[in-house]
């Protein structure tokens, strides 16, 4: 405590063999200014050196453009690369068989071995490149309309060549010429209000759904004149353009009045990205992982 500093009426008293403090005073309290154990000065020191000696040997410090390397030049991405170098030479020749055998002959009595590899790389692929959209499970998100992969409703079709040409090129997408395409009009302004209330009603009466019967009546003539043309009069739809069936319960962005309202007034035009590196510049996946990954989404219960 310094000179001019007043002392607190209630400041700590020194007892007799007290070590000495710091001279801090903080409303009365005074710190000792015991020693650090020498162990645990020792054990300080060494944790210096050797982290100098590791910055020295392994990399460490970031740079712009990377980091010191280190004088042992270790790197856990190399090893990484090694890894897959590795397995791809493993895998080098199922992976060839994998893209010279028929599709539809990869199944678990024909090929076991190409099936059991198809259905593990295509699940780890379906869980890297495809669960963000379509579910973790494969149930699909209803409310963005990612379609369900479990179910027997297929909008382009559930065979596997025709998942493996989806899975390929796409939906809707600029990057492959190739893609799927097809784009359902938006009736707002092109239909009263009173039409679109009507063929509202009359898709979910032909769906199973409880329906106003006059305004489902009279919404059957909008739905011939203006939607039979792509979901076919019966309401079936048609896979070749991509129209969803109309009269299962099964709907891609949900069958509640107000969703089938968004969907007749403003259109939908859901996009899938080309995944095949053979067909766009876009894609990621080669032709073997490609069919790997048909072959486990068709294999997930939904596949025709």
């Amino acid at each position: 405590m310094s000179d001019h500093q007043t002392p607190h009426p209630e400041e700590q008293k020194l007892l007799a063999g007290d070590p000495e403090t710091t001279g801090h005073s903080w409303d009365g309290i005074k710190e000792f200014n015991n020693p650090l154990p020498r162990w645990w000065l020792w054990t300080f020191y060494a944790t210096i050196v050797w982290g100098v000696i590791y910055t020295v040997l392994y990399p460490a410090w970031p740079l712009v453009n990377g980091a010191t390397p280190g004088l042992l030049g270790f790197s856990t991405r190399a090893d990484v690369a090694e890894d897959i170098a590795r397995f791809d030479a493993m895998n080098a020749d199922i992976r060839t068989r994998i893209t010279e055998v028929e599709l539809a002959a990869i199944t678990p009595d024909a090929n076991p071995d190409l099936y059991n590899y198809a259905i593990q790389g295509g699940a780890a692929l379906y869980a890297t490149w495809c669960s963000q959209c379509h579910g973790s499970g494969a149930a699909g998100v209803q409310a963005s309309g990612y379609p369900n992969l479990l179910d027997d409703d297929w909008l382009w079709g559930g065979s596997i060549d025709e998942i493996h040409y989806t899975i390929s090129h796409g939906i809707r997408n600029e990057d492959d010429f190739n893609a799927r395409y097809s784009e359902m009009t938006a009736f707002d302004g092109l239909l009263s209000d009173e039409e679109i209330a009507s063929v509202v009603q009359y898709v979910r009466n032909i769906s199973g759904q409880s329906a106003d019967a006059a305004l489902a009546a009279a919404g059957e003539g909008v739905y011939l004149d203006n939607c039979a043309a792509c979901h076919l009069d019966d309401g079936t739809g048609d896979r070749f353009l991509g129209a969803p069936n109309l009269t299962d319960a099964i709907w891609l962005y949900g069958g509640s009045e107000e969703a089938i309202e968004q969907t007749v007034r403003y259109s939908r035009f859901g996009i899938m990205p080309p995944w095949s590196a053979d067909a766009s510049d876009a894609g990621r996946l080669s032709e073997d992982q490609i069919r790997a990954l048909a072959v486990y989404v068709h294999a997930l219960g939904g596949g025709e």
